[in-house]
């Protein structure tokens, strides 16, 4: 099997090229572009669910079920996209990913039944899927390249461009069909994707190495051992308690506020503003985290905070405490996904980080119908402390795996 992804080799001038190699400098803000609008196109088409929703004539369940597609999508093709980098590169499935990205959010638009929907959705799914594979895979590498725990602050250009994308939508919501919106931001991923995809292309740190370095034992083992492989799960599972809260959060917040504490609309709305937001600045200081506590610290401290911020934030009896656990939970959630997948990436490259991913994003699948039925059974406030469950179950795992951290 050819070794997962060769910076170093591209960094000091890799295969056969008239080209210099961008520098990890480049390379990071390309990559952080390519995280940045995932985010954006992401919560672009997200914001115009209402409008598709009545465009195609769903009901709540035949939208839901229409919605699977994206996740389910997203799930089958991950395990896939581990096998396609090894092969033909990380950053060359990125950049390819970008661009099925990009075509595939205009569809969507043009569909006329919740069946045809859920048929494009899972296209979109692919390319989601795929996409989060294979950045988060170069984006490993280039951390290990760098020697700094610079990954939450990919992570923090997802979130930052999950705001600008759902903040431009709601000023264009009221003017712009949902077909001349979407389509508009195939527009922008087709340009970003030309303009910093060439600096991925370029590095040659995706491509294969020459034969002799497979023998290189300072890479990356060629296959994972039982232990490495419990280690990797044991993250990935991690992964899923911080994508069960923000799936939770992203899906029932504004319902919370709004039905169990009379929150006006737009204050309803903000709640999820609010955690995001709080995610985006943890994520921005991750790297200063990360470098002063270490991982394990950065976890239990993680997983601590976001299940208190979040018991706050579904048993409050006032709006501006449930917003206060809101924001405290943001804080807390977000920084532990990026390490999760960024130490399973450490340790078996585009397998660990598909693996870690399927887990997470399954997480983030399971969320939502879960707190559904629960709040059926039970209610909301109750469904929604199981956010704060899953996170101190993180902040546990993430002292189990203390030794893992530092292997």
């Amino acid at each position: 099997m050819p070794q997962v992804n060769k910076l170093r080799t591209a960094l000091s001038g890799g295969l056969g090229g008239d080209t210099a190699p961008p520098s990890p400098v480049r390379l990071r803000t390309a990559l952080t572009l390519f995280f940045a609008l995932d985010g954006f196109l992401f919560a672009g088409w997200v914001v115009r669910i209402p409008a598709i929703k009545h465009q195609t004539g769903a009901t709540a369940s035949t939208l839901g079920l229409a919605l699977l597609g994206v996740s389910a999508g997203a799930v089958i093709t991950m395990m896939l996209t581990g096998r396609l980098c090894r092969r033909y590169g990380s950053h060359a499935v990125t950049v390819v990913c970008g661009v099925l990205l990009s075509l595939s959010i205009t569809l969507p638009a043009q569909t006329g039944s919740a069946l045809t929907l859920g048929l494009v959705l899972l296209l979109f799914g692919v390319a989601y899927g795929g996409m989060n594979v294979a950045m988060n895979s170069a984006a490993v590498d280039l951390v290990t390249a760098m020697r700094r725990p610079v990954m939450p602050s990919f992570h923090a250009a997802f979130s930052l461009g999950g705001m600008a994308g759902a903040g431009l939508g709601g000023l264009v919501a009221g003017r712009l069909s949902p077909a001349t919106h979407l389509f508009a931001l195939t527009g922008i991923g087709l340009l970003v994707t030309a303009a910093v995809g060439p600096v991925l292309l370029g590095s040659r740190g995706a491509a294969p190495p020459p034969v002799e370095q497979h023998t290189d034992t300072s890479e990356r083992p060629r296959r994972m051992s039982p232990g490495a492989r419990r280690i990797v799960v044991l993250f990935g599972v991690i992964a899923l308690c911080t994508a069960y809260g923000e799936g939770a959060l992203a899906e029932w917040g504004a319902l919370h506020l709004s039905q169990d504490l009379n929150a006006a609309p737009g204050l309803a709305a903000a709640g999820y503003s609010l955690f995001a937001l709080t995610m985006a600045i943890g994520r921005l200081s991750g790297t200063t985290l990360l470098e002063r506590f270490g991982q394990t610290r950065t976890l239990v401290a993680g997983g601590a905070t976001a299940a208190a911020g979040m018991l706050l934030g579904a048993l409050a009896p006032a709006v501006w405490l449930a917003l206060l656990g809101f924001a405290v939970a943001g804080l807390g959630l977000a920084n532990i996904f990026p390490v999760a997948v960024g130490r399973a990436g450490a340790l078996a490259g585009p397998s660990g980080v598909a693996a870690a991913s399927t887990l997470g994003y399954g997480g983030m699948l399971l969320g939502p119908p879960v707190i559904g039925f629960l709040a059926d059974w039970f209610s909301l406030p109750v469904a929604l402390t199981t956010v704060t469950v899953l996170a101190a179950t993180a902040a546990v795992l993430g002292y189990a795996a203390r030794n893992a951290a530092n292997t």
